[in-house]
């Protein structure tokens, strides 16, 4: 996620958005000359030109979004044969780092959610301020929120929206949705905004009452806790011991995926009591941050959506990674693609 900047120059020339915490970022990740970085989620590339800054290192930037990865052929050009970018899901990282022939690399950075020049674009569909369609996929394929809308049961409506936008009022607005539909398809991020204020009421001081659900939409059309659980995962598989991971996170569910994966990670696995005398899995991950590190004051008055950023780092070791299963990092609901089949 991103935030306005005073434009000042940098590598590729002037920059319209800032990445948040990105001073504690680099100094955990610790770039140096011939190092290479993964930039699992470039967006508007701010990691990466304050990557490539720091130091004579390589960077791979990663991002499904096509226009973000058009965007960044300035930088491409700029970084003079140290910047590769690659339209891809983060998920894929480690495939993709040795597709470039790295078969481990020296740190992965991701910067978690959808970036200012995604909510500022209308037709994209993901803010509920401007009016444009109900669409808000990342990479442009797959169903659509509008899909997700018109086809999810009311009880499953519910539950994605309490859970992934912990709103409290998920059943009215699901039995909101569900009613507005049957009347006409809802389209629009204005139809769908208004369907939400017919039952939770806009109040002064108050975030919009539409806010958590499409929060919680974006989440589930993009699949965003799996893709980041899996991303997780694969640094895990790229990174050479003492090589760096640094997550930033916007949402409570995304860092409890990272502090849990990551606690689990850095210690001794469990020893099954079927297996009695076998050692568990050595640690894979040292912690580097005990608490997460946040903004200060002069980040959050520079750039309110920097408030909810949370940051956690860790080293790899030298132990193997492991092949465990990720679902329990996972909150249950039901899939996209089952959605899709009217299960």
């Amino acid at each position: 996620m991103t935030a306005g900047s005073d434009g000042s120059a940098v590598a590729g020339g002037p920059v319209r958005h800032v990445p948040v915490l990105v001073h504690a970022a680099l100094e955990l990740l610790k770039p140096r000359d011939g190092s290479v970085i993964i930039d699992g989620t470039f967006g508007a590339g701010g990691y990466s030109r304050a990557i490539l800054d720091a130091a004579g290192t390589r960077v791979i930037g990663i991002d499904r979004d096509r226009g973000a990865i058009a965007r960044g052929a300035d930088l491409v050009q700029a970084a003079d044969g140290r910047l590769t970018l690659v339209e891809e899901r983060f998920s894929a990282l480690d495939s993709v780092a040795r597709r470039f022939g790295h078969a481990a690399v020296d740190g992965v950075v991701l910067d978690i959610g959808v970036s200012s020049m995604q909510l500022e674009t209308a037709e994209r569909g993901f803010s509920f301020r401007l009016d444009g369609p109900l669409d808000m996929r990342m990479g442009g394929e797959g169903p659509s929120a509008a899909d997700v809308v018109a086809l999810a049961s009311e009880r499953d409506l519910a539950a994605i929206i309490a859970t992934l936008g912990e709103e409290r009022h998920a059943r009215p607005i699901a039995r909101s949705i569900a009613a507005a539909r049957r009347a006409a398809p809802i389209a629009t991020t204005r139809a769908l905004a208004e369907t939400i204020t017919r039952v939770v009421h806009p109040r002064p001081s108050l975030i919009h009452p539409a806010t958590r659900t499409f929060q919680a939409l974006r989440i589930f059309v993009n699949e965003e806790l799996t893709e980041l659980a899996m991303a997780l995962a694969a640094a895990e598989r790229i990174l050479k011991p003492s090589g760096r991971l640094v997550v930033v996170s916007f949402h409570s569910l995304e860092d409890r995926i990272v502090k849990s994966f990551l606690a689990a990670r850095g210690r001794t696995a469990g020893v099954s009591r079927h297996r009695p005398g076998v050692d568990g899995a050595a640690p894979t991950f040292h912690i580097l941050t005990k608490r997460p590190i946040v903004p200060d004051e002069s980040e959050n008055a520079a750039n309110p959506r920097a408030r909810s950023a949370k940051l956690r780092a860790a080293e790899r070791t030298e132990a193997p990674a492991r092949a465990e299963e990720l679902a329990p990092l996972l909150p249950r609901l039901p899939s996209l693609a089952d959605i899709m089949k009217g299960r």
